[in-house]
């Protein structure tokens, strides 16, 4: 990200560093504390067979003090533990195993020598990811070369280079044209690798790759390296590589059971998982929160500095309810009192109450969207209003809520902007909230979200896995930059969020996209029929996406209407229901378009 204040990908929420019989360097600390800001130590120590474990009583107040005094030193949060035992790793492994995102950091021969050091045959059975650390910590940013063959530890080598890179990571797959079955576990981070930001990925081949990567780590500070499939310390050439680079090494092991073959269905699931990457890191750098930009007054001096406007567009249907109140929240407090906003306007579809009387009554625009470019027909939707709504409004930022939220904040706003003006890099923001639904003035806390979860979230992680990040695709509340929203089409009723979101994807990569925690959303529930026909309309606008994708025809034949389930004095019958998802073209191809904003 191009912001100073730099969001940090870090896969481990903990790193274990065990400290055996007193002994540590400052350089497993230091590289403890690069991979994340959560390092335990564990001091380890060994009571020889036979004896009892209370002779060890001085050596464990020693090293306890020892202990704390690194933790006060470097400020670290976790405090330590101590294990006194005949079997120190045994005991560690069944703290390790009760926790979740470890990984434990080792340093080699120190921890893994000796008479009471980690055998192999132990190192076979961590319950939890694992780093064996080999030479002195680079002090200053390192240069970091990850050589990767598709191997079970290929993700972990990869998601801890990424972690700790300053720049440019190096990654490089050799390829001898013998050893076929690598190739197979390969091909799902050869699909992610090119696409990952800050990541210098190339192939290249030889038939002696340890020579040829020693060569590369001549001018390199850290060679990170992924465990061989079998053992971890014996023969094998990655263990050759940990011994004998020209540098610091970390050779890692992604937890579970060692497996004797990494190929066939096995192979398989290391590419699947490769997606991961990705998404993993994507969220960490592309996920916010509203409290990071509520100093208002610095996000309109941002504002001004980029040159840029900024509407706000609110779609309605006989909201006359909350649209007063939406409107004068909003309007007060980032138009009145910060001028963060440019414009304001409401996108009405021919409500029947009070919803534009009051509007009118605020000093905002009104437009019926039906009425709008009639040359091309009216069409029912909120995908309608928001297409039409780029023809209405002049911002460089276009922004949307919905204006049925009945507790409104001006978070809900100025938290989407925030991020659009912050990265540069970023076409869309997508807000997502915890969604007590209001039902009969009764509040249920826990429900929400079943469309997302039972439709949405199922159809991305099966087709477009990069966004399965996107904790709410559904949201109502989002914005964009013009120049990206006026090139995708818009589907006309609720497949308008899903699609924007895959449209905007495709076409700007996953990095043009960010979400942005809004807290909390209160609406008013739906019934399960509704709810059932916006799931059928956003299955056709992801299928119609599948279908450019992929330049094949999907629902050519399939039905488009909705055979809808009534029961009524005892008996069951069918209400058949038109629910055809159409799209709108970009709105940058309409002369109309073109000609309003100046376009040739």
């Amino acid at each position: 990200m191009s912001s100073p204040n730099k969001r940090i990908f870090r896969p481990f929420r903990k790193v274990v560093l065990p400290v055996l019989n007193g002994e540590t360097t400052p350089g497993s600390l230091a590289a403890a504390l690069s991979m994340t800001s959560d390092v335990q130590l564990i001091g380890l120590i060994t009571v020889p067979p036979g004896a009892s474990a209370s002779e060890k009583t001085e050596a464990a107040r020693t090293l306890r003090r020892q202990l704390n005094e690194i933790a006060s030193r470097e400020s670290l949060v976790l405090p330590p533990e101590l294990i006194v035992s005949p079997r120190p790793w045994s005991d560690l492994w069944k703290i390790l195993v009760r926790k979740k995102g470890i990984l434990l950091l080792l340093e080699y021969p120190a921890s893994c020598s000796g008479p009471w050091g980690v055998t192999d045959d132990l190192l076979d059975t961590v319950p939890c990811d694992l780093a064996i650390l080999r030479g002195p910590w680079p002090k200053t940013d390192p240069a970091i070369l990850v050589p990767v063959r598709g191997g079970p530890s290929a993700e972990l080598a990869l998601r801890l280079g990424m972690s700790l890179l300053k720049e440019d990571l190096e990654v490089i797959h050799y390829s001898s044209g013998k050893d076929r079955h690598t190739d197979e576990p390969f091909k799902g981070l050869e699909k992610i690798l090119p696409t990952l930001p800050g990541v210098k990925f190339h192939r290249d081949q030889s038939e002696n790759a340890v020579d040829s990567i020693k060569e590369l780590a001549v001018h390199k500070d850290i060679l990170i390296l992924g465990a061989p499939v079998r053992g971890v310390l014996k023969n094998s050439p990655a263990n050759s590589l940990f011994l004998n680079a020209p540098c610091s090494v970390i050779m890692v092991r992604r937890k579970g059971p060692s497996l004797q073959k990494w190929s066939g269905t096995e192979g398989a699931m290391s590419g699947a998982r490769a997606i991961s990457l990705l998404v993993d890191r994507w969220f960490a750098e592309n996920t916010y929160h509203a409290s990071e930009f509520d100093n208002l007054s610095r996000l309109v001096e941002k504002k001004k500095k980029q040159g840029l406007s900024i509407s706000l567009a609110l779609p309605a249907l006989n909201e006359e309810d909350t649209v007063g109140n939406v409107i004068t929240t909003i309007k007060n407090s980032l138009m009145d009192q910060h001028h963060l906003l440019d414009e304001i306007v409401l996108i009405d579809s021919a409500s029947s109450d009070r919803t534009r009387e009051i509007a009118r009554g605020l000093d905002i625009p009104i437009y019926i969207h039906q009425e709008l470019l009639p040359k091309y027909g009216p069409r029912r939707g909120k995908g309608e209003a928001l297409w039409k709504s780029l023809l209405v409004t002049k911002g460089d930022i276009v922004l949307w809520i919905d204006t049925d939220i009945v507790n409104i904040h001006p978070r809900f706003v100025y938290g989407i902007i925030g991020p659009l003006l912050e990265n540069p890099r970023l076409q869309l923001v997508k807000g997502f909230y915890q969604r007590p639904l209001k039902s009969e003035e009764r509040l249920q806390s826990a429900a929400g979200g079943r469309v997302t979860e039972l439709t949405a979230r199922p159809m991305i992680n099966l087709f477009y896995p990069e966004l399965s990040g996107i904790i709410q695709p559904l949201a109502g509340e989002y914005g964009g930059r013009r120049s990206a929203l006026e090139q995708i089409s818009f589907s006309s009723g609720y497949g308008v969020e899903i699609g924007m979101v895959i449209d905007i994807f495709e076409k700007f990569g996953i990095e043009g996209v960010g979400q942005v925690d809004l807290l909390e959303r209160i609406h008013h529930n739906q019934s399960l029929e509704a709810l059932s026909k916006m799931s059928f309309v956003i299955l056709q606008a992801i299928f119609k996406r599948l279908e450019r994708r992929h330049g094949r025809a999907l629902l050519e034949d399939v039905n488009k209407s909705m055979k809808l389930i009534h029961y009524a004095d005892q008996n069951y019958f069918l209400e058949v229901e038109e629910l055809p998802e159409m799209d709108r073209p970009p709105m940058v191809e309409l002369p109309e378009y073109r000609s309003a904003r100046g376009l040739k």
